[in-house]
């Protein structure tokens, strides 16, 4: 596992973003995410815990403030450096995105794929993550036959094969039951002591409070921090 040298992976100081002459949906957002830190983000639906998640990958850009990525002002960052950049982050969708012509082995692959990594090189650490997230038995079968859970836990071992210095996860437990999501949940909660950052967007407040973590709550278009 990589680990960034520096004192935070991200940095948000006075963040605002307008969809042009609008009014600002988010403003004067400012924190951090820490190496190896846990943290939900939460907030009514509709707050902007997706749109605050884009800001940190730029596939949104702040219309005023700085976000700091990797000791990196996003405002400098090359969009050939924002590519190596988003190596170091893993993402999951709230809609899984895999790809119904591959098999579940092949859409967790992907990421190495692209990358021009060979087979060879990645297949049993694409196995062992299989199996780690439950799926050692249906690796060989494309997505559209998994359950709702099991395209979750496919979603998140493709974000993990990069072994990501920070995780954002967007509602990764929306789409399951209960159980399910407590059982996802202590599947971030290993991957974090494993030394990934984890931002985990989620509004469900029965799931965070089975888990002592800081949150960032989104409320009006601002942020509150509660460690």
């Amino acid at each position: 596992m990589r680990h960034s040298g520096c004192s935070n992976l991200v940095r948000f100081e006075n963040v605002g973003l307008r969809y042009g002459m609008g009014p600002e949906v988010l403003r004067d957002i400012s924190f951090h995410i820490a190496p190896r830190s846990f943290q939900f983000l939460t907030g009514p639906s509709g707050s902007g815990k997706t749109t605050l998640l884009k800001l940190v990958l730029q596939q949104l850009r702040p219309t005023r403030g700085t976000i700091t990525l990797f000791s990196r002002n996003s405002a400098s960052i090359t969009q050939d450096d924002l590519a190596n950049l988003r190596r170091r982050i893993g993402i999951i969708f709230q809609d899984f995105r895999l790809l119904d012509h591959l098999t579940t082995y092949e859409n967790v692959a992907l990421p190495l794929r692209v990358q021009g990594k060979s087979e060879s090189s990645y297949r049993n650490e694409v196995v062992e993550l299989l199996r780690w997230v439950g799926l050692g038995e249906r690796m060989h079968v494309p997505p559209i036959v998994l359950s709702g859970g099991e395209k979750q836990r496919a979603a998140i071992a493709r974000a993990l094969i990069v072994r990501p210095e920070l995780l954002l996860a967007d509602e990764p437990t929306g789409n399951v039951d209960p159980p399910l999501a407590r059982r996802l949940l202590r599947l971030f909660v290993e991957l974090n002591k494993l030394g990934t950052a984890i931002v985990l967007a989620t509004h469900d407040f029965t799931l965070m409070d089975q888990f002592d973590a800081r949150r960032i709550v989104l409320a009006e278009g601002q942020v509150h921090v509660f460690e």
